[in-house]
């Protein structure tokens, strides 16, 4: 595999963005294990063409993530395929935490507490993003299943240290990360921890 353009830590709690050109590969290490890591994705060319998850989830007939699915947008074009997973299988449907759904869910004590929307949004300004463009995402490494009464249950995950995603770029793609700093379900463990992401140029043939 060629020398990566991109090599970094994510810290614990943390956003990261970058342009994914297309041809290049995002992959996305599991380092310490159990670690979810919400995942937004735009074209970078006009961001107004967003991922979308009910078009996603339509065109694979099924709500989680796993190799061979593909990211589609709002025009149902691909954005990204997934190309290698060593974890499993990665949900669609359970979005983002925020401060208002914490002290919703876990007590208004916990409103002051940190969550992935506000990294969207603090990491989503520096390419002129706002509120209005926070749609669905994906959780990588979250496991959501669905219950017998159709709830979502968030429970331990299924993960472990050194399991990524590798996802190819249908096209040039801004990607927006939250490596998730929820700490009052079992969605990280109870434990935020670092996450790794490595981008590289485009095999050659």
């Amino acid at each position: 595999m060629n020398v990566p353009v991109a090599d970094q830590i994510v810290p614990a709690r943390a956003p990261w963005s970058s342009i994914v050109h297309e041809g290049h590969t995002l992959t996305i290490v599991d380092v310490a294990g159990n670690q979810a890591v919400d995942f937004l994705v735009y074209d970078a060319k006009d961001t107004a063409h967003r991922y979308s998850a009910q078009d996603t989830i339509q065109a694979q007939d099924g709500i989680f993530l796993t190799t061979g699915s593909v990211l589609r947008s709002t025009e149902y074009s691909p954005m990204m395929t997934v190309v290698e997973d060593t974890c499993g299988r990665h949900d669609t449907v359970a979005g983002a935490c925020s401060k208002e759904s914490n002290a919703m869910r876990y007590g208004h004590h916990t409103m002051h507490q940190h969550a992935c929307v506000e990294n969207f949004l603090a990491e989503g300004a520096k390419w002129g993003l706002g509120k209005r463009d926070l749609v669905s995402n994906i959780n990588w490494y979250m496991n959501v299943p669905i219950e017998q009464d159709g709830a979502l249950g968030i429970v331990d995950g299924i993960s472990a240290p050194g399991l990524l995603v590798r996802l190819r770029a249908e096209m040039d793609v801004l990607v927006v990360i939250s490596n998730c700093p929820q700490i009052n379900n079992p969605c990280n463990g109870f434990f935020p921890t670092p996450v790794r992401v490595v981008i590289f140029e485009a095999q050659e043939d």
